[in-house]
């Protein structure tokens, strides 16, 4: 493949410095959300990964994910430190895709850390990064109240990541059934 510089650089300048892509699972969010940092025109991404590969179906799910990407994406897979991995990923010339927030948010439950904290230092971030980010989350709010408080916690936390992270990017999009629906235009 040859890669057309003058497109890539145009692709990277385009992009928001901040896009939120939400939606349920399976919805089409990861895709959509990598199709706005390459979109076929030769440009490449970093791909921020939090997910663990905790037992073989997550491990399918990740390599799925990995297959999808192919080779023009570059990976890092940081499940707690988002903050300081964005700090030092992030470059002008290169956008990010983080997915995603929500198995981030899980991460750090389960390994007891203060969500508050973290997503207070990830937020603290975002206006010094010196390039474009796309973050992935799930929107986990939509559905019955679950029966459990562990459960009922992480829906409570992930609603108050998603309405933060959105409230400080510049476009917010919201996928179901494969459709984007743009909640948040970046003007």
């Amino acid at each position: 493949m040859v890669i057309d510089s003058a497109a890539a650089t145009h692709a990277v300048a385009s992009l928001k410095p901040l896009t939120l892509v939400v939606g349920g699972a399976r919805s089409g969010k990861s895709a959509y959300a990598e199709a706005l940092i390459v979109p076929g025109n030769g440009t490449s991404g970093l791909y921020l990964a939090t997910a663990e590969p905790g037992d073989a179906e997550m491990g399918e799910r990740i390599a799925h994910h990995r297959a999808r990407r192919g080779a023009r994406w570059t990976t890092v897979e940081e499940p707690l430190e988002l903050a300081s991995a964005l700090e030092r990923q992030a470059r002008a010339d290169r956008p990010i895709l983080v997915d995603c927030l929500t198995l981030w948010l899980s991460n750090l439950m389960h390994a007891g850390r203060d969500a508050g904290a973290a997503t207070g230092a990830l937020l603290e971030s975002l206006p010094h990064l010196a390039g474009p980010v796309v973050f992935v989350a799930n929107e986990v709010g939509l559905g019955i109240v679950p029966d459990n408080a562990l459960a009922r916690r992480f829906r409570d936390e992930a609603g108050r990541l998603n309405q933060a992270v959105a409230a400080a990017c510049q476009h917010v999009v919201l996928v179901a059934a494969g459709l984007p629906l743009i909640l948040k235009p970046g003007r």
